[in-house]
C-alpha cells in the first residue's frame, strides 16, 4: 500500500489516540507490525507550538519513515500554517482530524464537529494540501449523527481536494464510543473514490479484521483501542491475513518484557516523573484479565520511582503474572505456548 511516494510495508494502521500514540508507542507497535502509526494530535492554535507537551507529540526521533503528524483545528489558514510548521520539523504526512468526538474538540467545532459543515471542511482540506509538498491525509466518522450520514459527501470533497488517503471509523460523532461499529458506510465511501480507504472501528482480532475487509472493500484497517495493552495485535492479523491461520498469542515471558522494554523507553522519552505517571495506563492494559490484576495495579499506581514500578512490575509477571484468567484476550503460559 501506498501513500504518496512512500510504500508502507502492510496495510496495517495505528490509530491516532490523545495520550496514547506517543513515539514509543508507536515505535513498539510498528515493531510488531504496524505498516503505519499516526501522532497524537497537534493543535492548530499556534500558541502552542512552543509548549513541551505539543513538542513531544510530534516528535519523532528515530521512528522509520513515513512520519505522520496530526493537525487538529478548526480554522483553515491555521490549519495550513500548523501543517508547514509540522513539515518544518521533519513530519512526512500530514494527518486531519475531524473524526475526534471529545467534548472539549467538538465544542471549539474542531474533530468531528466539522463534519456538520461541508463547506468548511472543504476549506480546510484545500488549505493544508496546498500548503505543504508532502501527502496529507484524514481521518473522519460516518457523519455528525445517524441521521446525517455525510460519510461519502465528505469523502468526495477529500479526494476533490487532494487528500490521498481516508481513514473512516464507523461510528458517527453522536455515537461516541457507544453501541457497534458499522460498516456499510465505509463500504460506500469505498465505493465513491478512488483514494485509498481504511477502515477503523471495533476490529479486535484477526478473524475481525479480515471480515471487515471483506465487507467492506477496503484497502487497509486502522486499530485503536485494541492495540492498548496488545501491541501484538498487528502480528497477528498480519500473519493471519497472509496465511489464514492464527498465531499462537505472547507468552507471559514475552509480555513481561516487552513491558519493561516499553517502560524504559516511557521514562526515557518523558523523564521520570512524568514517565512513571504515562507508564500507569500502560501497566494497567498489559496486566488486564491476569490473576490478581486487580490487586496489582492498585499497588503500582501508588509508586512515584522508576525503580519502584520496574521491580513490581517484574515481580507480578514473574509470580502472579504467571496465571491467567480465562478471559484474557492475549497472554498465555509458556507451556501453553510451546504446546
Amino acid at each position: 500500500m501506498k501513500i504518496g511516494p512512500y510504500k508502507l510495508k502492510n496495510n496495517l494502521f495505528l490509530a491516532p489516540m490523545a495520550g496514547v500514540t506517543d513515539r514509543p508507542f508507536r515505535q513498539l507497535c510498528r515493531k510488531l507490525g504496524a505498516g503505519m502509526a499516526v501522532s497524537e494530535m497537534v493543535a492548530s492554535n499556534s500558541l502552542l507550538w512552543g509548549s513541551e507537551k505539543t513538542k513531544r507529540r510530534a516528535d519523532h526521533t528515530g521512528e522509520d519513515d513515513p512520519r505522520s503528524v496530526q493537525i487538529v483545528g478548526s480554522d483553515p489558514s491555521m490549519m495550513a500554517q500548523a501543517a508547514r510548521v509540522n513539515v518544518e520539523r521533519g513530519a512526512q504526512i500530514i494527518d486531519i482530524n475531524m473524526g475526534c468526538p471529545a467534548k472539549k474538540i467538538c465544542n471549539v467545532y474542531a474533530g468531528s464537529a466539522l463534519l456538520q459543515n461541508e463547506q468548511l471542511v472543504a476549506g480546510i482540506l484545500e488549505a493544508v494540501v496546498k500548503s505543504v509538498n508532502v501527502p496529507v491525509t484524514l481521518k473522519i466518522r460516518t457523519g455528525w449523527d445517524r441521521a446525517n450520514k455525510n460519510g461519502v459527501a465528505i469523502a468526495r470533497l477529500a479526494e476533490a481536494s487532494g487528500i490521498q488517503s481516508l481513514a473512516v471509523h464507523g461510528r458517527t460523532r453522536a455515537d461516541a464510543y457507544q453501541g457497534e461499529a458499522e460498516y456499510d458506510t465505509i463500504a460506500a465511501i469505498k465505493a465513491a473514490v478512488k483514494i485509498p480507504v481504511i477502515a477503523n472501528g471495533d476490529i479486535t482480532s484477526p478473524e475481525k479484521a479480515a471480515q471487515v475487509l471483506r465487507h467492506s472493500g477496503a484497502d487497509g484497517i486502522m486499530i485503536g483501542r485494541a492495540a492498548q495493552g496488545n501491541p501484538w495485535i498487528f502480528r497477528e492479523i498480519s500473519h493471519f491475513l497472509a496465511t489464514g491461520e492464527k498465531l499462537a498469542p505472547p507468552p507471559v515471558t514475552e509480555v513481561r518484557d516487552t513491558l519493561l522494554a516499553h517502560l524504559d523507553n516511557l521514562y526515557a522519552f518523558y523523564g521520570e516523573y512524568t514517565g512513571v505517571r504515562m507508564a500507569r495506563k500502560h501497566i494497567s492494559w498489559y496486566s488486564k484479565g491476569l490473576v490478581g490484576g486487580a490487586a496489582f495495579r492498585h499497588g503500582v499506581n501508588r509508586v512515584e520511582s522508576t525503580l519502584e514500578q520496574i521491580a513490581m512490575v517484574r515481580e507480578f509477571f514473574d509470580t502472579t503474572g504467571c496465571a491467567r484468567s480465562r478471559e484474557h484476550p492475549a497472554f498465555v503460559l509458556p507451556d501453553t505456548a510451546a504446546a
